[in-house]
């Protein structure tokens, strides 16, 4: 990053792009139209407003620094999932650590049992939301409709220039991996169609999109659904780029259970927000580097879960972690003219 600040003086606008599970962001009041006695906040027998508030500062520690290193500030737009109202997201950005960044809120109830719902939070000086709807998947199992979360989509201007963000959280992987995919894979259709109703109005529109998938970028959703590439050199006009490919390859992880390390948590993005190799054409928003946001402080670092990130609830109490996911980004660069 530093030598591109130096080559020619150029200089450069940075805006992050993130997405963030908040694992059971809850509050501690029963809502009898959900089921929300399931989630681990109502479970705890005491102290659950005290833990309601230290989550709070907890998640917005992480979210204030995400992407702080380069762009100064935290995330221009954040996608979040497993938040259970507007009201706690409201609670979120008003803490004490993303007070002064004003993030505005996109929230929908979602038709999911438990009241899980996902959500976008972005910086108004940075983002003006033009257009957004909460897209039902439309998800049957054996002629049975799927209550799940809704699909979020968001059109607006990234400072002056006209980005669509579409936030997910697909179906679990509850019954196994191979049970349970094709509701994915039915997930990622809708996606597609999102993004071909977007591309009538814009055939070189950039859209992004984020979200805990359930799924390791190699599986059925991404690979013969979306038809996500991992090599740069592979994307054509109108691909959907996935950078997260070549990290699960190495290893890397967003989440673990029972021992099994995963990467659900990715950010892709069409064509026209990538770069080809060795171009370094910046005038307008491209991708510059996508990442996992896994600082020491938010790993487990003993126990048997040592090396997991440091969830905030296990075995009906409050651990005093942050989620049981890491965040993922993308940094997007723009030359200043």
């Amino acid at each position: 990053m530093s030598c591109l600040f130096v080559n020619a003086q150029k200089k450069y606008k940075i805006r992050t792009v993130a997405f963030y599970n908040l694992e059971n962001l809850f509050d501690t009041i029963n809502d009898t139209s959900k089921n929300d006695e399931a989630s681990p906040m109502m479970e705890l027998r005491t102290n659950k407003s005290k833990v309601y508030w230290d989550k709070i500062d907890k998640l917005g520690e992480v979210i204030s620094q995400l992407g702080e290193e380069k762009a100064k500030t935290g995330p221009a737009i954040l996608g979040v999932a497993e938040i259970e109202n507007k009201q706690v997201l409201e609670d979120l950005v008003k803490c004490e650590r993303l007070k002064k960044m004003r993030y505005g809120i996109i929230h929908f109830d979602s038709p999911d049992k438990r009241g899980i719902d996902v959500a976008l939070l972005y910086q108004q000086r940075y983002f003006k939301p033009v257009d957004y709807e909460a897209v039902n998947p439309n998800i049957y199992s054996n002629n049975r409709k799927v209550y799940t979360r809704d699909i979020l989509k968001v059109s607006g201007y990234l400072d002056d220039e006209l980005v669509h963000v579409i936030v997910n959280h697909w179906p679990s992987r509850r019954g196994g991996e191979a049970k349970s995919s094709p509701l994915r894979e039915k997930a990622a259709y809708k996606v597609n169609k999102i993004i071909e109703k977007i591309r009538e109005e814009d055939k070189n529109a950039k859209v992004m999109i984020m979200g805990d998938f359930n799924d390791d970028p190699m599986n059925k959703s991404f690979k013969d659904v979306l038809k996500t590439k991992a090599e740069k050199s592979e994307v054509r006009k109108g691909d959907i780029y996935n950078p997260y490919e070549q990290m699960f390859e190495k290893g890397l992880n967003t989440t673990a259970y029972r021992d099994n390390l995963s990467l659900f948590d990715q950010i892709l993005f069409t064509s026209s927000l990538l770069n080809k190799k060795n171009s370094k054409d910046f005038s307008s928003y491209k991708m510059f580097k996508s990442g996992i946001f896994n600082k020491r402080f938010m790993v487990q670092n003993k126990g048997r879960y040592k090396g997991y990130p440091f969830r905030s609830f296990s075995n009906g109490q409050y651990t005093g972690g942050y989620s049981d996911h890491y965040p993922v980004y993308i940094y997007l660069i723009k030359e200043k003219r």
